[in-house]
């Protein structure tokens, strides 16, 4: 609709945008940099930001970094995820069927790594997404499984990711204080500042074959006033201000236009 209308030969703010089309802001850069490190030395590594700051480009560009000839990425995302059910995912994603029980499970999932390193040449990083949302047993359980040949080195690279709260109401408190100490190291994606927010909207933009400037910086200000910088909101406002100019027919979008899609389609600039 808009796209044409606009002269796009794309959708400037989709999700599937591929990962080296992404825009990296210098948070997202520096963490994909701390990222490799973790990976490269086989460490333990948590991550955190507010809801919609940008986790899963994160983790598309991370994966889309890593050679596949030297490193395999298992991925798990599951709020009710146990230390069984953790062992049989990695290890279905490996190929194999999983043992009954857990310790067998993990077991095999040691062997199977060492195989990998030692026969493939190869590093296994391992992702836990919506880390915030497991309980303790479960975060108890990397502990015990990074305490491998009696502490002496790491299986794997292990990253959680998650929400803020996964370090303020969880891992930051005394009862965590085990975990904590095996953690090598810790970053917040932070969102965008006003420059960014700028720079995200054009590189948006010219993935989308755009040639022209839609957004006025007097625009660009009221969508980083509206979205605080967190970039899935950054989305949803210029998504609908797009289609707004578009019913308007309106090739120039203006900060008025900005205020009036988030006080009439974005429930008063409030949803996430």
């Amino acid at each position: 609709m808009y796209e044409a209308f606009f002269e796009m030969t794309g959708t400037p703010f989709a999700r599937n945008i591929p990962p080296e089309q992404l825009y990296e802001n210098r948070s997202l850069r520096e963490i994909l940099g701390r990222l490799m490190y973790v990976a490269d030395r086989k460490l333990f590594a948590v991550v955190t930001s507010d809801p919609g700051c940008g986790k899963s480009t994160l983790l598309r560009r991370f994966e889309a970094m890593l050679p596949k000839e030297k490193y395999i990425l298992l991925y798990l995302s599951d709020s009710k995820l146990t230390p069984k059910w953790f062992y049989k995912g990695l290890l279905e994603q490996l190929g194999m069927e999983s043992g009954f029980y857990r310790g067998d499970a993990k077991k095999q999932l040691q062997q199977a790594i060492e195989v990998i390193q030692g026969v493939q040449k190869r590093c296994v990083v391992c992702v836990l997404d919506e880390a915030h949302l497991l309980d303790k047993e479960m975060l108890e359980e990397f502990r015990f499984m990074l305490n491998y040949k009696f502490d002496s080195e790491s299986p794997m690279a292990l990253v959680l990711v998650g929400q803020t709260e996964l370090w303020t109401k969880k891992l930051k408190l005394e009862s965590y204080a085990a975990i904590r100490q095996r953690i090598d190291m810790y970053c917040t994606l932070l969102p965008l500042d006003r420059a960014e927010c700028g720079e995200y909207i054009r590189s948006h933009l010219a993935y989308a074959g755009c040639t022209k400037d839609i957004f006025t910086e007097t625009a660009i200000d009221k969508v980083y006033q509206i979205s605080a910088g967190v970039p899935r909101m950054i989305n949803r406002v210029c998504e609908k201000a797009l289609m707004y100019a578009y019913q308007k027919q309106n090739r120039l979008i203006d900060d008025h236009m900005i205020v009036f899609v988030a006080e009439h389609e974005m429930l008063g600039g409030n949803e996430k």
